[in-house]
């Protein structure tokens, strides 16, 4: 299992000689799996240079996964060049986020005032599953979902290959439950002994007065729960745009 990280920064897009060597756009993850499935998770503005690097490797079978609807994990999509490609198969993984399906999700934001572009004018041929509750694979990949602690709801997700684990757990707030999260014993069981989790780290322990219930976790409580859930390698991931390299 190959994880590539294409974007890594939370709420807006950012740029500048403070962001270089960790990056400015939003969430996108690349993974490739040993049997050559390719999966995306998220569509923030990332999933541009995603876009360009699939077109000019001419693979355009993929699969795609959302963790939930907020704009900086979707804001990329209609700026993703394969799906205006007739040679494009997608199938895309998610939940009813907020009452929406993930194809109305995609249409609401490719359409006008919106966008100049309609959800019409995609090309590609996309197929959509729901992922809510229970475990499904991709390939050699074994996936399974979890609610996330945040507002609007979402999912994190655990990707399993040949006795390798990857949890990624973006927006996801350990201190405070929102409606439909679970406990932080929950996310430690959950993510327990994987090779490798990404969690959201989004604030420090100084901004959490005034910030709590924003959907986010401090960087201290990220890193209490990869101790606690014993896994090997642990990555801050959804930085705050106002953090410098």
């Amino acid at each position: 299992m190959l994880i590539r990280c294409w974007g890594a920064r939370g709420s807006i897009a950012v740029s500048g000689e403070g962001y270089l060597r960790y990056g400015g756009d939003t969430p996108c993850i690349e993974i490739r799996t040993k049997d050559g499935q390719i999966v995306i998770i998220d569509a923030g503005s990332g999933i541009r240079r995603l876009g360009n690097r699939l077109l000019a490797e001419n693979r355009l079978d993929f699969a795609m996964i959302f963790t939930h609807a907020h704009w900086d994990h979707i804001m990329g999509l209609p700026f993703f060049k394969p799906i205006y490609q007739r040679e494009t198969r997608i199938m895309m993984y998610g939940c009813p986020f907020f009452q929406e399906s993930v194809r109305e999700m995609i249409s609401r934001i490719m359409s006008p005032p919106n966008f100049p572009v309609n959800y019409d004018d995609i090309l590609a041929d996309i197929t959509y599953q729901e992922s809510c509750r229970e475990t499904f694979t991709i390939g050699s990949l074994t996936v399974t979902p979890i609610p996330i602690s945040h507002p609007n709801q979402g999912m994190g997700y655990r990707f399993e290959e040949e006795g390798k684990s990857f949890v990624f757990l973006t927006d996801n707030e350990l201190s405070y439950r929102h409606p439909g999260g679970m406990a932080f014993k929950d996310y430690c069981a959950f993510a327990k002994g994987a090779d490798l989790l990404f969690h959201d780290a989004e604030y420090r322990p100084e901004d959490y007065p005034q910030t709590r219930t924003w959907g986010h976790s401090v960087f201290t409580d990220a890193l209490r729960l990869a101790l606690a859930a014993g896994v090997s390698r642990f990555g801050l991931y959804h930085h705050n745009q106002d953090r410098t390299d």
